[in-house]
């Protein structure tokens, strides 16, 4: 319990201190998007409806470095032919040990060691109308984030946290993050994504994401490179949200495929 305290405690304080610091601390980059999908064969939704098969997604993603450390953050409003609506948040900072302390912490293929938050926001339309704002829900994470240099990509990161969940046991979580770009003939592309791997529980199965895009730079043809993609988005999530296949009947393993474009801003 102390340790779940503390660990709390630090997500928390990650996510104010990123706050203020966003509006003090010297911003290095930052980039913003808009992206548009749409798929089918999507499984059990936050509702643990087992006829969401359709969706359309509206996708705001912003990602920033500043002198403290990084910044990621997405709000995906999803539309669902359930006829639920549901919207979903995850506020990701991360503050950097080698910035702050200004020695470089770099050692074989680790450049920097980062203290790493995130909070989960979700929410969703209740379709039969059975409550006011339907299920929400606040899940707080926090641990090690690593920096990492691989060839040939943009990035590759790694974070370990220690999950707090609203509605479940705690339980711990793998992330990687990554973007590798690439050309063919004249044509630029971009394949970026992130794998989630999170432990068991008292009452949750382990889970296995990997969600993937494949994206083709068409702003490049009217020289604005890297203004506007088009693309596909895969997921292969094994157990969806702790569920175990075949729980109560319900298909857990999701194998989607979604159309998508994305515009930079």
């Amino acid at each position: 319990m102390k340790l779940t305290r503390t660990l709390l405690s630090m997500a928390s304080g990650l996510v104010s201190l990123s706050a203020a610091f966003v509006t003090h601390a010297e911003v290095f980059w930052q980039d913003n998007s808009l992206t548009l999908l749409h798929g089918r064969d999507y499984k059990v939704n936050y509702s643990l409806s087992t006829d969401d098969t359709t969706r359309s997604v509206v996708t705001f993603e912003h990602a920033s470095g500043h002198s403290w450390g990084d910044l990621f953050l997405f709000s995906d409003y999803l539309s669902s032919s359930d006829d639920s609506s549901e919207l979903y948040t995850e506020i990701s900072p991360r503050v950097s040990l080698g910035k702050l302390s200004g020695n470089e912490l770099s050692l074989g293929p680790v450049k920097d060691v980062l203290l790493a938050g995130q909070v989960e926001l979700g929410n969703m339309d209740d379709p039969d109308h059975l409550t006011a704002t339907g299920p929400h829900f606040t899940n707080k994470l926090a641990g090690v984030g690593f920096d990492l240099a691989v060839p040939g990509f943009n990035y590759f990161q790694a974070n370990v946290y220690h999950r707090n969940n609203d509605d479940a046991a705690d339980n711990e979580q793998l992330t990687l993050a990554w973007a590798l770009p690439f050309s063919l003939g004249s044509a630029d592309f971009l394949y970026d994504g992130f794998m989630d791997w999170a432990s068991a529980s008292r009452d949750v199965h382990p889970s296995f994401n990997v969600t993937s895009q494949l994206k083709w730079d068409l702003g490049s043809y009217w020289g604005q490179p890297k203004s506007l993609y088009a693309g596909i988005e895969y997921v292969h999530w094994d157990d969806k949200f702790g569920i175990e296949d075949g729980t109560f009947g319900v298909d857990s393993n999701e194998r989607n495929v979604n159309l998508l474009v994305k515009y930079h801003f």
